[in-house]
């Protein structure tokens, strides 16, 4: 049997283990961002397809491979796969659930206390030979925060919001908000130590706020003008999900106001950045508000290895007849 894979060369060899299910198959190795057709001619005759999260899994490649069975997302997310077309061939599509919130959780607490130390300015004054300044500055001013002095809100309460509050909680935090798409029950707010609320409230009550949830229709740009307009003034706001939830125009002009202090992001829109992002072309006093990171929250090498045994599994069951665990487009 073949196996496609579009991401980086050797992740199977690298990640997967040596007795790996893997192993056993015919591998093609090729990169994202090319055109179906060369996907096509070089494995069109393939029953499986591992894809980099951000590399598209399009409906003419789905059509034009008549043995696929089975596309599994090298990580959580799976937005840039054709779920229809693959539903309407009948043609599973799997992510890692779980496989990074851990790390993402790490990543969105770092970026938390990132923020609240200035780390980024501090940096800076050491570099520039200002360090007694800088530090005889905040002391004045009483302006650096520990985490366990905030209030954090988390938009979105799966795996890696779940993974994050566990750590909030380790850090000392003792209101934790949540929000998702179903309200929490009473045994679930004592067993995480967060309180259920709506996004407006949680926005209202927040000194910082995480994103935690997928890109769809309904959550794209969902980070807008009224969205940062209902957070407290001088919050901090960090994104370690995906780039496209968040309106850059809005961000920046948040920033600008001083209605966000900071804003965190592992992620933007439109990735790989260019140097024309409109983030990375804001003025002086905007990009001092930003704390950035290249995308790297949930590539941690166990990350990897999570990810390469969940695959293994769902495409052992595949090929064996089974119906594989992660399936994320049911039919």
């Amino acid at each position: 049997m073949k196996l496609l894979h579009i991401g980086k060369a050797g992740n199977i060899e690298r990640f997967a283990a040596p007795d790996s299910y893997l192993m056993e198959l015919e591998r093609v190795e090729m990169p994202i961002g090319l055109p179906a057709a060369e996907y096509l001619k070089a494995a069109g005759d393939a029953e499986f397809i591992i894809a980099d999260a951000i590399g598209d899994v399009s409906g003419e490649l789905i059509e034009g491979m008549p043995n696929l069975c089975l596309i599994h997302s090298e990580g959580v997310a799976f937005n840039r796969i054709d779920i229809e077309t693959a539903r309407k061939n009948h043609v599973y599509v799997c992510n890692s659930k779980g496989m990074n919130a851990s790390a993402v959780a790490e990543q969105a607490v770092l970026l938390m206390l990132g923020m609240l130390r200035d780390i980024t300015g501090g940096d800076r004054a050491v570099r520039s030979g200002r360090q007694i300044q800088k530090k005889e500055g905040y002391m004045q001013r009483g302006d650096l925060r520990e985490l366990a002095d905030c209030s954090v809100g988390l938009v979105g309460f799966g795996d890696i919001a779940r993974k994050t509050a566990e750590l909030l909680k380790a850090f000392g935090v003792q209101r934790i908000f949540c929000t998702d798409v179903r309200p929490l029950t009473a045994q679930e707010e004592e067993a995480y130590g967060v309180r259920y609320m709506g996004l407006p409230e949680l926005l209202a009550e927040s000194d910082v706020v995480s994103l935690h949830v997928p890109v769809s229709p309904e959550t794209a740009g969902m980070a807008g003008r009224d969205f940062f307009a209902a957070m407290k003034d001088g919050a901090l706001f960090v994104n370690t999900a995906r780039g496209e939830l968040v309106d850059d125009t809005a961000l920046i002009e948040a920033l600008a106001s001083g209605k966000l202090a900071m804003a965190g992001l592992d992620t933007l829109d439109r990735e790989p950045v260019q140097p024309d992002h409109p983030l990375l072309q804001a003025p002086l006093d905007v990009a001092e508000k930003l704390l950035l990171s290249p995308h790297i929250a949930g590539i941690t090498a166990s990350s990897f290895r999570r990810s390469f045994a969940m695959i293994a599994e769902d495409i052992r069951a595949a090929a064996e007849g089974r119906v594989p665990e992660r399936v994320v487009n049911p039919w």
